[in-house]
Protein backbone atom coordinates (compact mmCIF):
# COMPACT_ATOMS: atom_id res chain seq x y z
CA UNK A 1 0.00 0.00 0.00
CA UNK A 2 0.76 3.74 -0.58
CA UNK A 3 1.41 4.89 2.66
CA UNK A 4 4.92 6.53 2.22
CA UNK A 5 6.80 9.86 2.94
CA UNK A 6 4.93 11.93 0.34
CA UNK A 7 1.62 11.08 1.76
CA UNK A 8 3.16 11.26 5.10
CA UNK A 9 4.09 14.71 4.47
CA UNK A 10 0.72 15.62 3.50
CA UNK A 11 -0.82 13.81 6.54
CA UNK A 12 1.84 15.32 9.14
CA UNK A 13 0.33 19.02 7.40
CA UNK A 14 -3.39 17.90 8.28
CA UNK A 15 -2.70 16.90 12.17
CA UNK A 16 -0.80 19.63 12.41
CA UNK A 17 -3.52 22.15 11.39
CA UNK A 18 -6.15 20.12 13.33
CA UNK A 19 -4.94 19.75 16.41
CA UNK A 20 -1.46 22.41 16.92
CA UNK A 21 -1.85 22.76 20.74
CA UNK A 22 -3.97 20.69 21.48
CA UNK A 23 -4.34 18.27 25.00
CA UNK A 24 -4.20 14.81 25.95
CA UNK A 25 -7.57 13.56 27.07
CA UNK A 26 -7.14 10.28 26.84
CA UNK A 27 -4.68 7.61 25.79
CA UNK A 28 -6.25 4.04 25.09
CA UNK A 29 -4.41 0.41 23.52
CA UNK A 30 -6.84 -1.51 21.75
CA UNK A 31 -4.65 -4.22 20.78
CA UNK A 32 -1.36 -4.98 20.77
CA UNK A 33 -0.16 -2.87 18.45
CA UNK A 34 -2.53 0.23 18.60
CA UNK A 35 -2.61 3.46 19.87
CA UNK A 36 -5.56 5.89 20.28
CA UNK A 37 -4.69 9.28 21.44
CA UNK A 38 -7.90 11.36 22.30
CA UNK A 39 -6.85 15.24 21.63
CA UNK A 40 -9.14 18.19 22.91
CA UNK A 41 -8.89 21.67 21.33
CA UNK A 42 -10.92 24.61 21.39
CA UNK A 43 -14.08 23.56 20.26
CA UNK A 44 -13.80 20.10 19.18
CA UNK A 45 -11.75 16.75 19.71
CA UNK A 46 -10.51 13.91 18.05
CA UNK A 47 -9.05 10.64 18.33
CA UNK A 48 -5.53 9.95 17.06
CA UNK A 49 -4.40 5.88 15.92
CA UNK A 50 -1.24 5.20 15.46
CA UNK A 51 -0.49 1.51 14.63
CA UNK A 52 2.55 -0.40 13.99
CA UNK A 53 0.78 -3.14 12.14
CA UNK A 54 2.78 -4.94 10.15
CA UNK A 55 -0.17 -5.42 7.35
CA UNK A 56 -1.26 -1.69 8.23
CA UNK A 57 1.35 0.85 9.69
CA UNK A 58 0.02 4.36 9.37
CA UNK A 59 -1.09 7.92 11.68
CA UNK A 60 -4.36 9.40 11.02
CA UNK A 61 -7.53 10.78 13.02
CA UNK A 62 -10.01 8.39 12.99
CA UNK A 63 -14.06 8.51 13.66
CA UNK A 64 -13.76 4.41 14.59
CA UNK A 65 -13.95 3.54 18.36
CA UNK A 66 -12.54 -0.03 18.87
CA UNK A 67 -13.26 -1.51 22.25
CA UNK A 68 -10.28 -1.40 24.73
CA UNK A 69 -9.19 -4.33 27.00
CA UNK A 70 -10.22 -3.96 30.08
CA UNK A 71 -7.21 -3.82 32.02
CA UNK A 72 -4.54 -1.06 30.14
CA UNK A 73 -1.57 -2.68 28.69
CA UNK A 74 1.46 -1.58 30.59
CA UNK A 75 2.74 0.44 27.29
CA UNK A 76 -0.73 2.34 27.85
CA UNK A 77 -0.23 2.57 31.14
CA UNK A 78 3.86 4.02 30.68
CA UNK A 79 2.20 7.04 28.24
CA UNK A 80 0.20 7.47 30.20
CA UNK A 81 2.59 7.97 33.18
CA UNK A 82 4.93 10.52 30.85
CA UNK A 83 2.14 12.12 28.86
CA UNK A 84 -0.43 12.63 31.22
CA UNK A 85 -2.46 15.68 29.66
CA UNK A 86 0.69 17.45 27.79
CA UNK A 87 0.20 19.64 24.92
CA UNK A 88 0.85 18.64 21.44
CA UNK A 89 3.63 21.47 19.99
CA UNK A 90 5.19 19.49 17.62
CA UNK A 91 4.45 17.06 14.54
CA UNK A 92 7.66 16.65 12.57
CA UNK A 93 8.80 14.32 9.82
CA UNK A 94 12.06 13.23 9.39
CA UNK A 95 13.25 14.65 6.16
CA UNK A 96 10.43 12.46 3.40
CA UNK A 97 10.94 9.72 5.12
CA UNK A 98 7.94 7.58 7.06
CA UNK A 99 9.33 8.96 10.63
CA UNK A 100 7.28 11.24 12.35
CA UNK A 101 7.82 12.59 15.82
CA UNK A 102 4.91 13.88 17.97
CA UNK A 103 6.28 16.22 20.93
CA UNK A 104 4.01 16.65 23.41
CA UNK A 105 4.74 19.04 26.67
CA UNK A 106 4.38 18.08 29.54
CA UNK A 107 5.22 17.90 32.95
CA UNK A 108 7.93 15.82 34.82
CA UNK A 109 7.83 14.40 38.45
CA UNK A 110 10.05 17.39 39.79
CA UNK A 111 7.37 19.78 38.08
CA UNK A 112 9.22 21.18 35.12
CA UNK A 113 8.64 21.24 31.81
CA UNK A 114 9.79 19.12 29.53
CA UNK A 115 8.93 17.69 25.63
CA UNK A 116 8.70 13.78 25.16
CA UNK A 117 8.97 12.35 21.81
CA UNK A 118 6.36 9.86 20.10
CA UNK A 119 8.08 8.23 17.17
CA UNK A 120 5.97 6.38 14.58
CA UNK A 121 8.19 4.57 12.47
CA UNK A 122 6.21 3.51 9.46
CA UNK A 123 8.88 0.88 7.96
CA UNK A 124 6.42 -2.69 7.42
CA UNK A 125 7.19 -5.39 9.65
CA UNK A 126 9.56 -2.93 11.42
CA UNK A 127 7.46 -0.99 12.29
CA UNK A 128 7.36 0.39 15.92
CA UNK A 129 6.01 3.48 18.14
CA UNK A 130 8.81 4.65 20.65
CA UNK A 131 8.48 6.88 23.48
CA UNK A 132 11.79 8.91 23.82
CA UNK A 133 12.39 11.32 26.99
CA UNK A 134 13.48 14.81 27.09
CA UNK A 135 17.36 13.00 27.55
CA UNK A 136 16.76 11.38 24.27
CA UNK A 137 16.85 7.94 25.30
CA UNK A 138 14.41 5.69 24.54
CA UNK A 139 11.71 5.42 27.40
CA UNK A 140 9.91 2.01 25.90
CA UNK A 141 8.47 0.62 22.92
CA UNK A 142 5.49 -0.72 21.51
CA UNK A 143 8.18 -3.28 20.02
CA UNK A 144 11.25 -4.10 21.89
CA UNK A 145 13.95 -5.21 19.49
CA UNK A 146 17.15 -6.88 21.21
CA UNK A 147 20.74 -7.00 20.36
CA UNK A 148 19.65 -10.42 19.39
CA UNK A 149 16.96 -9.29 17.58
CA UNK A 150 19.15 -6.19 15.58
CA UNK A 151 22.44 -5.60 16.19
CA UNK A 152 22.05 -2.57 13.64
CA UNK A 153 19.45 -0.53 15.91
CA UNK A 154 18.08 -2.37 19.33
CA UNK A 155 15.44 -0.43 20.60
CA UNK A 156 15.11 -0.35 24.80
CA UNK A 157 14.68 1.32 27.73
CA UNK A 158 17.76 3.57 28.57
CA UNK A 159 18.90 3.54 25.55
CA UNK A 160 20.05 6.62 23.38
CA UNK A 161 17.39 7.24 20.47
CA UNK A 162 19.04 6.79 17.29
CA UNK A 163 16.92 7.57 13.48
CA UNK A 164 17.07 3.90 11.29
CA UNK A 165 20.13 4.49 8.28
CA UNK A 166 19.04 6.81 6.12
CA UNK A 167 18.89 6.35 2.24
CA UNK A 168 20.84 8.41 -0.19
CA UNK A 169 17.85 9.60 -2.74
CA UNK A 170 16.42 12.96 -3.64
CA UNK A 171 14.58 14.87 -1.84
CA UNK A 172 11.58 16.60 -3.54
CA UNK A 173 10.95 19.71 -1.56
CA UNK A 174 14.96 20.08 -2.07
CA UNK A 175 15.20 19.14 -5.81
CA UNK A 176 12.79 20.41 -9.49
CA UNK A 177 11.47 17.38 -11.63
CA UNK A 178 14.49 18.69 -14.02
CA UNK A 179 17.05 17.69 -11.42
CA UNK A 180 15.48 14.14 -10.63
CA UNK A 181 14.70 13.33 -14.24
CA UNK A 182 18.49 14.21 -14.79
CA UNK A 183 19.76 11.99 -12.42
CA UNK A 184 17.56 9.84 -13.31
CA UNK A 185 18.79 9.83 -17.09
CA UNK A 186 21.57 9.94 -15.89
CA UNK A 187 22.03 6.51 -13.82
CA UNK A 188 21.83 2.92 -14.73
CA UNK A 189 19.41 1.96 -17.22
CA UNK A 190 15.96 0.03 -15.85
CA UNK A 191 12.48 0.17 -15.97
CA UNK A 192 11.64 3.66 -15.49
CA UNK A 193 8.84 3.08 -12.82
CA UNK A 194 11.96 0.96 -10.86
CA UNK A 195 14.52 4.27 -11.63
CA UNK A 196 12.14 6.99 -9.77
CA UNK A 197 11.66 4.76 -6.97
CA UNK A 198 15.50 4.35 -6.59
CA UNK A 199 16.08 7.96 -7.23
CA UNK A 200 13.74 10.07 -4.77
CA UNK A 201 13.05 9.59 -1.33
CA UNK A 202 9.73 9.16 -0.14
CA UNK A 203 7.67 8.03 -2.93
CA UNK A 204 5.74 4.50 -3.22
CA UNK A 205 5.83 2.24 -6.28
CA UNK A 206 2.74 3.22 -6.81
CA UNK A 207 3.56 6.92 -7.27
CA UNK A 208 6.73 6.15 -9.35
CA UNK A 209 4.18 4.20 -11.55
CA UNK A 210 2.03 6.73 -12.01
CA UNK A 211 4.50 9.09 -12.83
CA UNK A 212 5.73 6.93 -15.31
CA UNK A 213 2.63 6.21 -16.37
CA UNK A 214 1.91 10.17 -17.28
CA UNK A 215 5.05 10.67 -18.78
CA UNK A 216 5.24 7.42 -21.35
CA UNK A 217 1.58 6.68 -21.16
CA UNK A 218 2.29 2.90 -19.97
CA UNK A 219 4.77 1.36 -17.49
CA UNK A 220 7.11 -0.79 -19.49
CA UNK A 221 9.27 1.85 -21.32
CA UNK A 222 12.93 1.70 -19.90
CA UNK A 223 15.24 4.59 -19.27
CA UNK A 224 17.38 4.35 -22.38
CA UNK A 225 14.04 4.31 -24.82
CA UNK A 226 12.47 7.04 -23.53
CA UNK A 227 12.68 10.26 -26.38
CA UNK A 228 12.98 14.17 -25.30
CA UNK A 229 9.15 14.88 -24.99
CA UNK A 230 8.57 11.54 -22.06
CA UNK A 231 11.89 13.61 -20.21
CA UNK A 232 9.78 16.63 -20.66
CA UNK A 233 7.11 15.34 -19.21
CA UNK A 234 8.49 13.43 -16.39
CA UNK A 235 9.94 16.36 -15.32
CA UNK A 236 6.72 18.45 -15.68
CA UNK A 237 5.18 15.55 -14.06
CA UNK A 238 7.40 15.48 -10.70
CA UNK A 239 6.65 19.67 -10.57
CA UNK A 240 2.97 19.04 -10.65
CA UNK A 241 3.76 16.32 -7.67
CA UNK A 242 5.43 18.83 -6.13
CA UNK A 243 2.54 21.22 -6.17
CA UNK A 244 0.49 18.36 -4.62
CA UNK A 245 2.85 18.20 -1.70
CA UNK A 246 2.44 21.84 -0.91
CA UNK A 247 -1.48 21.43 -0.54
CA UNK A 248 -3.10 20.72 -4.22
CA UNK A 249 -3.34 17.14 -3.23
CA UNK A 250 -6.44 15.14 -4.12
CA UNK A 251 -6.88 12.04 -1.62
CA UNK A 252 -8.19 8.87 -3.49
CA UNK A 253 -8.37 5.03 -3.12
CA UNK A 254 -8.69 2.65 -5.92
CA UNK A 255 -11.33 0.01 -5.39
CA UNK A 256 -11.99 -3.28 -7.68
CA UNK A 257 -15.60 -4.06 -9.37
CA UNK A 258 -16.23 -5.94 -6.87
CA UNK A 259 -15.28 -3.43 -4.17
CA UNK A 260 -12.44 -4.73 -2.99
CA UNK A 261 -9.47 -2.39 -1.80
CA UNK A 262 -6.44 -2.17 -4.45
CA UNK A 263 -4.39 0.93 -3.52
CA UNK A 264 -4.46 4.59 -2.42
CA UNK A 265 -2.36 7.62 -2.79
CA UNK A 266 -2.35 11.66 -2.66
CA UNK A 267 -3.25 11.83 -6.21
CA UNK A 268 -5.57 10.08 -8.37
CA UNK A 269 -3.89 6.75 -9.88
CA UNK A 270 -4.56 6.72 -13.70
CA UNK A 271 -2.73 3.19 -14.29
CA UNK A 272 -5.58 0.97 -12.96
CA UNK A 273 -7.65 2.24 -16.35
CA UNK A 274 -11.10 0.19 -15.93
CA UNK A 275 -9.98 -2.49 -13.42
CA UNK A 276 -10.29 -0.23 -10.91
CA UNK A 277 -12.87 2.86 -9.86
CA UNK A 278 -11.15 6.28 -8.07
CA UNK A 279 -13.17 7.04 -4.98
CA UNK A 280 -12.31 10.72 -3.93
CA UNK A 281 -11.63 11.86 0.17
CA UNK A 282 -12.16 15.28 1.52
CA UNK A 283 -8.47 14.64 3.58
CA UNK A 284 -6.40 12.07 3.82
CA UNK A 285 -6.83 11.33 7.33
CA UNK A 286 -10.72 10.31 6.25
CA UNK A 287 -9.02 8.29 3.21
CA UNK A 288 -7.04 5.83 5.86
CA UNK A 289 -9.65 5.95 8.02
CA UNK A 290 -12.50 5.08 5.07
CA UNK A 291 -9.72 2.48 3.40
CA UNK A 292 -8.69 0.61 6.39
CA UNK A 293 -12.23 0.26 7.81
CA UNK A 294 -12.90 -1.08 4.64
CA UNK A 295 -10.28 -3.31 4.27
CA UNK A 296 -11.26 -4.50 7.85
CA UNK A 297 -14.11 -5.55 7.44
CA UNK A 298 -13.18 -7.37 4.33
CA UNK A 299 -10.90 -9.20 6.51
CA UNK A 300 -13.61 -9.77 9.35
CA UNK A 301 -15.83 -10.97 6.87
CA UNK A 302 -13.34 -13.19 5.57
CA UNK A 303 -12.83 -14.73 8.76
CA UNK A 304 -16.13 -14.79 10.07
CA UNK A 305 -17.54 -16.46 6.54
CA UNK A 306 -13.90 -18.72 6.39
CA UNK A 307 -16.11 -21.48 8.82
CA UNK A 308 -19.73 -21.07 6.94
CA UNK A 309 -18.02 -21.62 3.48
CA UNK A 310 -16.18 -24.71 5.06
CA UNK A 311 -19.23 -25.79 6.61
CA UNK A 312 -20.98 -25.22 3.35
CA UNK A 313 -18.49 -27.12 1.05
CA UNK A 314 -18.17 -30.01 3.63
CA UNK A 315 -22.02 -30.48 3.78
CA UNK A 316 -22.45 -29.86 -0.30
CA UNK A 317 -19.90 -33.18 -0.85
CA UNK A 318 -21.18 -35.13 1.45
CA UNK A 319 -24.60 -34.64 -0.41
CA UNK A 320 -23.09 -35.13 -3.68
CA UNK A 321 -21.65 -38.57 -2.09
CA UNK A 322 -24.60 -39.92 -0.25
CA UNK A 323 -26.87 -39.18 -3.91
CA UNK A 324 -24.38 -40.96 -5.91
CA UNK A 325 -24.66 -43.70 -3.89
CA UNK A 326 -27.97 -43.71 -3.88
CA UNK A 327 -28.29 -43.77 -7.72
CA UNK A 328 -26.07 -46.42 -7.95
CA UNK A 329 -28.41 -48.47 -5.93
CA UNK A 330 -31.03 -46.84 -7.89
CA UNK A 331 -29.67 -48.26 -11.00
CA UNK A 332 -29.11 -51.30 -9.66
CA UNK A 333 -32.50 -52.47 -8.28
CA UNK A 334 -34.16 -51.95 -12.00
CA UNK A 335 -33.13 -54.97 -12.23
CA UNK A 336 -36.01 -55.71 -10.35
CA UNK A 337 -38.28 -57.27 -13.33
CA UNK A 338 -35.71 -60.25 -13.93
CA UNK A 339 -36.05 -61.33 -10.03
CA UNK A 340 -40.19 -61.42 -10.76
CA UNK A 341 -39.41 -63.55 -13.89
CA UNK A 342 -37.23 -65.80 -12.02
CA UNK A 343 -40.09 -66.16 -9.57
CA UNK A 344 -42.90 -66.83 -12.48
CA UNK A 345 -40.83 -69.66 -14.65
CA UNK A 346 -39.85 -71.59 -11.56
CA UNK A 347 -43.36 -71.51 -10.03
CA UNK A 348 -44.96 -72.65 -13.93
CA UNK A 349 -41.98 -75.82 -13.31
CA UNK A 350 -42.02 -76.55 -9.73
CA UNK A 351 -42.96 -80.51 -10.84
CA UNK A 352 -39.75 -80.72 -12.90
CA UNK A 353 -37.45 -79.47 -9.62
CA UNK A 354 -36.67 -81.06 -6.24
CA UNK A 355 -34.99 -79.62 -3.18
CA UNK A 356 -31.23 -80.20 -3.34
CA UNK A 357 -30.84 -78.43 -6.73
CA UNK A 358 -28.07 -75.66 -7.46
CA UNK A 359 -29.43 -74.79 -10.47
CA UNK A 360 -32.55 -74.81 -13.00
CA UNK A 361 -31.90 -74.89 -16.80
CA UNK A 362 -35.63 -73.58 -17.72
CA UNK A 363 -38.02 -72.42 -21.03
CA UNK A 364 -37.78 -68.37 -20.76
CA UNK A 365 -41.51 -67.53 -21.72
CA UNK A 366 -40.82 -63.86 -21.73
CA UNK A 367 -37.91 -64.22 -23.95
CA UNK A 368 -39.91 -64.25 -27.50
CA UNK A 369 -37.31 -66.27 -29.03
CA UNK A 370 -38.58 -69.32 -26.43
CA UNK A 371 -34.89 -69.27 -25.31
CA UNK A 372 -33.82 -71.24 -21.93
CA UNK A 373 -33.00 -69.22 -18.84
CA UNK A 374 -30.30 -70.87 -16.41
CA UNK A 375 -31.49 -70.08 -12.65
CA UNK A 376 -29.46 -70.39 -9.21
CA UNK A 377 -31.50 -72.13 -6.70
CA UNK A 378 -30.98 -72.76 -2.83
CA UNK A 379 -30.08 -76.49 -2.42
CA UNK A 380 -31.60 -76.07 0.92
CA UNK A 381 -34.93 -74.68 -0.44
CA UNK A 382 -38.02 -76.28 -1.46
CA UNK A 383 -38.49 -75.27 -5.55
CA UNK A 384 -41.56 -73.49 -4.31
CA UNK A 385 -39.55 -71.65 -1.41
CA UNK A 386 -36.82 -70.77 -4.34
CA UNK A 387 -40.03 -69.18 -6.39
CA UNK A 388 -41.01 -67.47 -3.16
CA UNK A 389 -37.47 -66.39 -2.27
CA UNK A 390 -37.21 -64.54 -6.10
CA UNK A 391 -40.88 -62.64 -5.44
CA UNK A 392 -39.67 -61.20 -2.20
CA UNK A 393 -36.42 -59.95 -3.41
CA UNK A 394 -38.42 -58.59 -6.52
CA UNK A 395 -40.29 -56.63 -3.57
CA UNK A 396 -37.58 -55.52 -1.77
CA UNK A 397 -35.97 -54.07 -4.95
CA UNK A 398 -39.16 -52.16 -5.51
CA UNK A 399 -40.13 -51.11 -2.64
CA UNK A 400 -36.31 -49.41 -2.17
CA UNK A 401 -36.45 -47.63 -5.54
CA UNK A 402 -39.76 -45.98 -4.70
CA UNK A 403 -37.42 -45.27 -1.69
CA UNK A 404 -34.33 -44.29 -3.56
CA UNK A 405 -36.78 -42.18 -5.91
CA UNK A 406 -37.74 -40.29 -3.05
CA UNK A 407 -34.41 -40.10 -1.03
CA UNK A 408 -32.60 -38.98 -4.43
CA UNK A 409 -35.28 -35.97 -5.08
CA UNK A 410 -34.79 -34.96 -1.09
CA UNK A 411 -31.14 -34.88 -1.65
CA UNK A 412 -31.20 -33.12 -4.84
CA UNK A 413 -33.66 -30.39 -3.54
CA UNK A 414 -31.19 -30.14 -0.20
CA UNK A 415 -28.39 -29.56 -2.56
CA UNK A 416 -29.48 -26.51 -4.58
CA UNK A 417 -30.22 -25.38 -1.46
CA UNK A 418 -27.04 -25.15 -0.02
CA UNK A 419 -25.99 -24.15 -3.25
CA UNK A 420 -28.57 -21.02 -3.09
CA UNK A 421 -27.19 -20.48 0.78
CA UNK A 422 -23.67 -20.52 -1.22
CA UNK A 423 -24.74 -17.80 -3.13
CA UNK A 424 -26.10 -15.81 -0.49
CA UNK A 425 -22.61 -15.82 1.16
CA UNK A 426 -20.79 -15.34 -2.40
CA UNK A 427 -22.72 -11.63 -2.22
CA UNK A 428 -22.81 -10.87 1.81
CA UNK A 429 -20.95 -7.25 2.37
CA UNK A 430 -21.91 -6.66 6.10
CA UNK A 431 -21.51 -8.05 9.42
CA UNK A 432 -24.91 -8.56 9.79
CA UNK A 433 -26.27 -10.62 7.04
CA UNK A 434 -23.46 -13.17 7.74
CA UNK A 435 -25.18 -13.12 11.22
CA UNK A 436 -28.11 -13.56 8.93
CA UNK A 437 -27.29 -16.68 7.10
CA UNK A 438 -25.74 -18.09 10.29
CA UNK A 439 -29.20 -17.96 11.72
CA UNK A 440 -30.54 -19.69 9.13
CA UNK A 441 -28.03 -22.39 8.96
CA UNK A 442 -28.94 -22.92 12.76
CA UNK A 443 -32.57 -23.29 12.13
CA UNK A 444 -32.00 -25.48 9.45
CA UNK A 445 -29.85 -28.20 11.73
CA UNK A 446 -26.62 -27.41 10.09
CA UNK A 447 -25.26 -25.72 13.13
CA UNK A 448 -25.64 -26.72 16.22
CA UNK A 449 -27.12 -24.55 18.93
CA UNK A 450 -25.37 -23.60 21.92
CA UNK A 451 -26.25 -22.26 25.29
CA UNK A 452 -23.81 -19.04 24.48
CA UNK A 453 -25.18 -18.76 21.55
CA UNK A 454 -29.17 -18.58 23.02
CA UNK A 455 -28.31 -16.53 25.47
CA UNK A 456 -26.61 -13.80 23.22
CA UNK A 457 -28.92 -10.80 21.44
CA UNK A 458 -31.38 -11.26 19.09
CA UNK A 459 -29.58 -10.55 15.72
CA UNK A 460 -30.56 -7.34 13.94
CA UNK A 461 -33.01 -7.76 11.73
CA UNK A 462 -32.14 -6.86 7.80
CA UNK A 463 -34.68 -5.14 5.81
CA UNK A 464 -34.27 -6.60 2.20
CA UNK A 465 -32.65 -4.50 -0.87
CA UNK A 466 -34.29 -1.68 -1.94
CA UNK A 467 -34.13 0.23 -5.50
CA UNK A 468 -35.92 2.31 -7.29
CA UNK A 469 -36.93 1.97 -11.21
CA UNK A 470 -36.38 4.72 -13.43
CA UNK A 471 -40.26 4.69 -13.45
CA UNK A 472 -40.30 5.42 -9.56
CA UNK A 473 -41.29 1.36 -8.96
CA UNK A 474 -40.54 0.13 -5.90
CA UNK A 475 -37.95 -3.19 -5.86
CA UNK A 476 -37.22 -5.50 -3.07
CA UNK A 477 -34.59 -7.86 -3.29
CA UNK A 478 -34.06 -10.62 -0.76
CA UNK A 479 -29.98 -10.74 1.02
CA UNK A 480 -30.59 -14.66 2.15
CA UNK A 481 -33.26 -17.40 1.68
CA UNK A 482 -35.20 -16.46 5.22
CA UNK A 483 -35.61 -12.84 3.66
CA UNK A 484 -36.56 -14.37 0.23
CA UNK A 485 -39.54 -16.46 1.90
CA UNK A 486 -40.68 -13.25 3.83
CA UNK A 487 -40.29 -10.80 1.20
CA UNK A 488 -42.35 -13.54 -1.46
CA UNK A 489 -45.10 -15.48 0.83
CA UNK A 490 -45.49 -12.66 3.49
CA UNK A 491 -44.72 -9.01 2.70
CA UNK A 492 -45.39 -9.34 -1.32
CA UNK A 493 -49.17 -9.26 -2.47
CA UNK A 494 -50.98 -11.27 -4.58
CA UNK A 495 -50.51 -9.00 -7.51
CA UNK A 496 -47.11 -8.08 -7.37
CA UNK A 497 -44.37 -9.22 -9.65
CA UNK A 498 -41.88 -11.89 -8.63
CA UNK A 499 -37.89 -12.69 -10.58
CA UNK A 500 -36.02 -15.03 -10.56
CA UNK A 501 -33.03 -16.30 -12.35
CA UNK A 502 -34.23 -19.24 -14.41
CA UNK A 503 -32.52 -22.69 -12.72
CA UNK A 504 -30.04 -20.45 -11.45
CA UNK A 505 -29.64 -19.85 -7.35
CA UNK A 506 -30.09 -16.03 -6.64
CA UNK A 507 -32.14 -13.83 -4.40
CA UNK A 508 -35.97 -13.35 -4.99
CA UNK A 509 -37.04 -9.78 -6.89
CA UNK A 510 -40.15 -8.48 -6.29
CA UNK A 511 -41.74 -5.09 -8.24
CA UNK A 512 -44.63 -3.58 -5.52
CA UNK A 513 -47.12 -2.71 -8.16
CA UNK A 514 -49.37 -1.13 -5.48
CA UNK A 515 -52.33 -1.78 -8.19
CA UNK A 516 -50.30 -0.18 -11.30
CA UNK A 517 -49.18 -1.65 -13.89
CA UNK A 518 -45.05 -1.51 -14.31
CA UNK A 519 -43.95 -0.71 -17.48
CA UNK A 520 -41.77 -2.50 -19.51
CA UNK A 521 -38.54 -0.72 -18.59
CA UNK A 522 -39.74 -1.19 -14.99
CA UNK A 523 -39.44 -5.22 -15.56
CA UNK A 524 -36.48 -5.34 -17.51
CA UNK A 525 -34.35 -3.31 -14.68
CA UNK A 526 -36.43 -5.75 -12.30
CA UNK A 527 -34.92 -8.92 -14.03
CA UNK A 528 -31.34 -7.00 -14.66
CA UNK A 529 -31.48 -6.88 -10.38
CA UNK A 530 -32.33 -10.33 -10.30
CA UNK A 531 -29.79 -11.73 -12.73
CA UNK A 532 -27.35 -9.34 -10.97
CA UNK A 533 -28.03 -10.65 -7.22
CA UNK A 534 -27.54 -14.38 -8.51
CA UNK A 535 -24.94 -16.15 -9.22
CA UNK A 536 -24.94 -15.72 -12.84
CA UNK A 537 -21.63 -14.55 -14.64
CA UNK A 538 -21.36 -11.07 -16.55
CA UNK A 539 -21.16 -10.75 -20.17
CA UNK A 540 -23.85 -13.39 -20.71
CA UNK A 541 -27.55 -13.56 -21.32
CA UNK A 542 -29.57 -14.98 -18.20
CA UNK A 543 -33.20 -16.05 -18.27
CA UNK A 544 -35.02 -14.61 -15.46
CA UNK A 545 -38.29 -15.82 -14.66
CA UNK A 546 -41.25 -13.34 -13.35
CA UNK A 547 -44.58 -14.15 -12.98
CA UNK A 548 -47.21 -12.37 -10.38
CA UNK A 549 -46.51 -13.45 -6.46
CA UNK A 550 -49.91 -15.25 -6.57
CA UNK A 551 -49.10 -18.24 -9.10
CA UNK A 552 -45.62 -18.48 -6.36
CA UNK A 553 -45.88 -21.00 -3.37
CA UNK A 554 -44.06 -23.39 -1.38
CA UNK A 555 -44.28 -26.75 -1.11
CA UNK A 556 -44.98 -28.59 2.11
CA UNK A 557 -41.88 -29.12 4.09
CA UNK A 558 -39.00 -27.30 1.65
CA UNK A 559 -36.10 -25.07 2.95
CA UNK A 560 -36.05 -21.94 2.61
CA UNK A 561 -35.93 -19.94 -0.44
CA UNK A 562 -37.49 -22.67 -1.89
CA UNK A 563 -40.64 -22.31 -4.16
CA UNK A 564 -42.44 -23.18 -7.39
CA UNK A 565 -44.24 -21.70 -9.82
CA UNK A 566 -46.37 -21.17 -12.71
CA UNK A 567 -47.76 -19.28 -15.27
CA UNK A 568 -44.49 -17.54 -15.98
CA UNK A 569 -42.86 -15.34 -18.89
CA UNK A 570 -39.47 -15.29 -19.24
CA UNK A 571 -36.74 -12.48 -19.59
CA UNK A 572 -33.45 -12.71 -21.18
CA UNK A 573 -30.72 -9.96 -19.84
CA UNK A 574 -27.51 -9.79 -18.88
CA UNK A 575 -26.49 -9.15 -15.26
CA UNK A 576 -25.09 -5.19 -14.70
CA UNK A 577 -23.45 -4.29 -11.22
CA UNK A 578 -23.15 -0.34 -12.31
CA UNK A 579 -26.37 -0.02 -13.38
CA UNK A 580 -28.09 -1.94 -10.47
CA UNK A 581 -25.85 0.27 -8.04
CA UNK A 582 -27.62 3.57 -9.55
CA UNK A 583 -30.49 2.10 -8.71
CA UNK A 584 -29.82 0.98 -5.40
CA UNK A 585 -31.85 3.30 -2.49
CA UNK A 586 -29.10 4.60 -0.24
Amino acid sequence: MALDGAFLHILCREIREKALDSRIDRISQPSRDCLIITLRWRGGSGKLLLSSSAASPRIHFTETSPENPKAAPMFCMLLRKHLGSGRLVGVEQVGMDRIVHLKFETVNELGDLVVVTVAVEIMGRHSNIIVVGPDGRILDAIKRVDQEMSQVRPILPGMAYTLPPQQEKMNLLDHTGAQLARQIREGKDAPLPKAILAAAQGLSPVVCRELAFYACRGLDKAVSQLNEEEWQRLAFGVERLRDRLEGDYTPTAVFARDGSPIDFSFLPLRQYGNAGVNREYPSCCALLDGYYAHRDLVERMKQKSSDLLRLLANTSDRIARRVETQKLELSQSKDRERLRQYGDILSANLYTLQKGDRKAVLQNFYDPAGATVEIPLDPRLTPSQNAQKYYGEYRKADNAEKKLVELIAQGEAEYAYIDSVFDALSRATTESELTAIRQELTQQGYIRRTAAGNRGRKPEKLAPLQYRSSDGFTILCGRNNLQNDQLTLKDARNYDIWFHTQKIPGSHTVILCQGKEPPNRTLEEAAVIAATNSRAKPGAKVPVDYTIIKNVRKPQGAKPGMVIYDSYQTAYVEPDEERVKALLVK
